[in-house]
Order: C-alpha cells, then structure tokens, then sequence
C-alpha cells in the first residue's frame, strides 16, 4: 500500500507544480483574448464612424444646398439683405 500512497503524492506533487507554472500564463492569456476582442469592437465602431464622415465630406465638397446649410447653422452666415433674428430663452425660475 505505501508505493501506491507514494506515487499518488508524487502525482499529486506534479499536478500542483504544473498548475503554479501555466496558471499565470493561463491567466494571461484570458486577458489578453478580452481585450482584443474590446479592441475588435472598438475598430468596428471606427469604421463605421469614418464611413459616416466620409459622406458627410462627400457631401459638403458637392452639394450646394448642404454647404449652405452648413454655413447658416455652424457659423451663421446669412444671405444679403437677410436680417438674422436671435431668440434668447426665458430663463426658469
């Protein structure tokens, strides 16, 4: 019965050693994945935002009518002869 127990704590011995050497690696690893995986959305979220301006470029260097609605709104241009008007809200009491 002794070389039994003797082997089992030898395996039991083993066991612990190689769980205190991969599991930091381990460990690692699994943080790793999870930020790649936070960094994968983030550059989807990217992409989709520099498709969205390259429209919005595409737009304001050909369309007119949308330049102008930039201009009046983003810095307040306004046509000759037109006289802007500012409505200034009442403040609540």
């Amino acid at each position: 019965m002794l070389p039994i127990l003797r082997k089992a704590f030898w395996l039991f011995g083993a066991a612990v050693v190689m769980l205190a050497l991969f599991l930091p690696g381990y460990t690692k690893l699994q943080e790793l994945r999870d930020k790649n995986s936070d960094l994968e959305v983030k550059i989807k979220q990217v992409h989709i935002e520099n498709s969205l301006l390259q429209e919005e470029l595409k737009r304001v260097t050909a369309d007119p009518v949308y330049q102008e609605k930039i201009a009046r709104e983003k810095m307040g241009v306004v046509r000759k002869g037109e006289i802007p008007i500012k409505i200034v809200p009442e403040k609540k009491r």
